[in-house]
């Protein structure tokens, strides 16, 4: 296990469940809708709790823990498309864009684990695989809603 890769592993992820942090609080405030607030805070707190033991995993091993969002800006441009779907109060927009965040994210999870997991302990393997399973449920259930509307 290499530290330093493991600690650069660590922070994408830090940084990924930031940006969902900061696009599902601000999609929360957007919308008017009970039932998306409700699923908007969910997904922040589910990110909020990886985040929590991503952070803690980091200082454990002697590294720093990123504190913003995605360099890329993926992120932020499909926060903001959300955010412009939500001024629209276009359901099916709003949930198409979450979804494709939710995309971005797993498939992030999914190639951290992949490319690196001879960098990462047994120990965090076995957290970031459920993180995996708990950001994969969220993206699940906006899909389900979305496949919903788009049904209507």
């Amino acid at each position: 296990m290499n530290k330093e890769k493991s600690i650069a592993v660590l922070n994408t992820l830090i940084e990924i469940n930031n940006d969902r942090i900061e696009g599902y609080t601000s999609a929360s405030k957007e919308t008017k809708e009970t039932e998306l607030k409700s699923v908007f805070s969910k997904f922040a707190n589910t990110s909020e709790k990886c985040r929590e033991e991503l952070v803690s995993e980091v200082k454990k091993l002697g590294g720093t823990p990123a504190k913003g969002t995605t360099t890329t800006g993926k992120f932020f441009r499909i926060w903001m498309d959300v955010k412009a779907a939500l001024t629209l109060k276009d359901r099916e927009s709003i949930l198409n864009s979450c979804e494709y965040g939710e995309d971005n994210a797993v498939d992030t999870y999914k190639k951290e684990l992949k490319d690196n997991v001879a960098d990462i302990s047994p120990a965090q393997l076995s957290m970031l695989k459920a993180q995996l399973e708990l950001i994969e449920a969220d993206h699940d259930e906006v899909k389900q809603m979305r496949d919903v509307v788009e049904h209507k």
